[in-house]
């Protein structure tokens, strides 16, 4: 098979691939973009998986009318993972300065990659998206570029790189629902029982499961559902913004929710300022664990995470009133603690938070799980593609689904 461009294009190179091509649409995006690039392509070899577990292999040649333009070409098939063929060894250039890269630095994808180090591929650990990929004593791993540190040894161009994307799942277990893309029109009943499997999958594998939650959980009437799943162990880590902190507390201190009460959904009297004192109570108390332990907090999404001793993150932002004296107002710092709560999760819930989710898939791996659920199609939307393309989204409101949800898992 051959591009249908004629022109006499004088640069090539053999690339090669492996996986799911067909059913992944993998080897259409790679054949999409020779052509974007104004180049031609042709087929060398091909050969189809038979099964489940056997891949698909493509050799072709690609030829571009420059070097610059098929160089751009091979960067753009590299996430694909479409490679040249030669195997050449990784270009490393040293890091003359703190948080300064070369300038011909290797911007890494979430799929897993590799790395041809003296002959040997060699797994880069601490797999992200948007890393710089440092060597040292013979071992890869992601670095951000703010922690690049002068002498570190970074790897520039694009040889010696072989990318692994994640493939969609043939047989249709558990994620493979993700397949149907984002719809409003899905069954909520059938994304919660397929939800659920996959949080029991990743409980028996010993992965953590992850709670990425936006104060509409407080707003929706969630926050009854997800402390039942708090106290049931399916909750690993609780990753947020201040806002849910101060609804929760606003909530279990004086029954609102913006000032909004939780019992028949009216305005209470100046309850505009029932989320500053619902703060206000948590600095007299010296912090949300105080609160717990002295009595002052009986409930809510908080409580039940300081109970259960699991560790929640909750990131400032600009706009947050107060914050509540655990937020992390410095933004590494909030970006550091989420991280390191994300390391070893196997699935990863994100409830009604645009902000939260995208800055959490950014930093996952592709083959971690993550379900997004908003009434918003435009959230889970926008969560994919910023290249986190291992999100399904369910589009239902996010109190409901929670309910849904702790029902199963719960009271099975």
């Amino acid at each position: 098979m051959s591009s249908p461009l004629s022109q006499n294009l004088s640069f090539s190179e053999t690339v090669e691939a492996s996986g799911h091509l067909i059913d992944s649409h993998i080897m259409e995006q790679i054949f999409d973009t020779v052509v974007e690039f104004k180049g031609r392509f042709e087929v060398e070899d091909f050969h189809i998986g038979r099964t489940n577990s056997d891949p698909s292999r493509l050799r072709m040649r690609i030829e571009a009318p420059s070097r610059e333009d098929l160089d751009r070409m091979l960067a753009q098939l590299l996430g694909f993972g479409c490679s040249p063929v030669d195997h050449d060894d990784i270009t490393l250039e040293r890091v003359e300065r703190d948080c300064c890269a070369p300038l011909d630095f290797y911007s890494t994808t979430n799929n897993r990659t590799q790395v041809r180090l003296h002959g040997e591929w060699i797994d880069v650990a601490n797999q992200r998206m948007d890393a710089m990929i440092a060597v040292k004593d013979g071992a890869a791993s992601c670095r951000r570029l703010r922690d690049l540190r002068a002498g570190d040894m970074v790897v520039t161009g694009m040889r010696g790189i072989r990318v692994l994307p994640e493939s969609k799942e043939r047989d249709r277990h558990a994620f493979a629902f993700m397949s149907n893309g984002i719809s409003s029109e899905r069954q909520v009943e059938t994304a919660v029982r397929q939800t659920a499997a996959l949080l029991r999958a990743a409980r028996e594998a010993g992965q953590k499961i992850v709670v990425v939650a936006g104060p509409v959980v407080v707003h929706t009437g969630g926050v009854h559902a997800l402390s039942e799943l708090i106290r049931g162990g399916w909750v690993s880590s609780l990753l947020a913004g201040n806002a849910l902190g101060v609804h929760d507390i606003e909530t279990a201190l004086l029954g609102t929710s913006l000032g909004v009460r939780q019992t028949d959904g009216r305005q209470a009297e100046h309850g505009h300022r029932n989320h500053m004192r619902a703060i206000n109570a948590i600095y007299h108390a010296g912090g949300i664990a105080k609160a717990v332990e002295s009595g002052r907090l009986t409930s809510g999404i908080m409580y039940e995470a300081v109970k259960a001793g699991i560790p929640f993150v909750l990131a400032g932002s600009l706009r947050d009133d107060g914050p509540l004296p655990d937020t992390i107002t410095d933004m590494n710092a909030a970006q550091d603690a989420y991280a390191e709560n994300l390391r070893g999760a196997g699935l990863v819930l994100c409830c009604g938070s645009m902000l939260h989710s995208i800055a959490t898939g950014n930093m996952l791996p592709s083959w971690v799980k993550i379900v997004c659920v908003d009434i918003n199609p435009a959230v889970a939307t926008k969560v994919s593609d910023r290249g986190t393309g291992q999100a399904v989204g369910v589009v239902t409101d996010v109190g409901l689904f929670l309910d849904l949800l702790a029902r199963n898992l719960c009271h099975a």
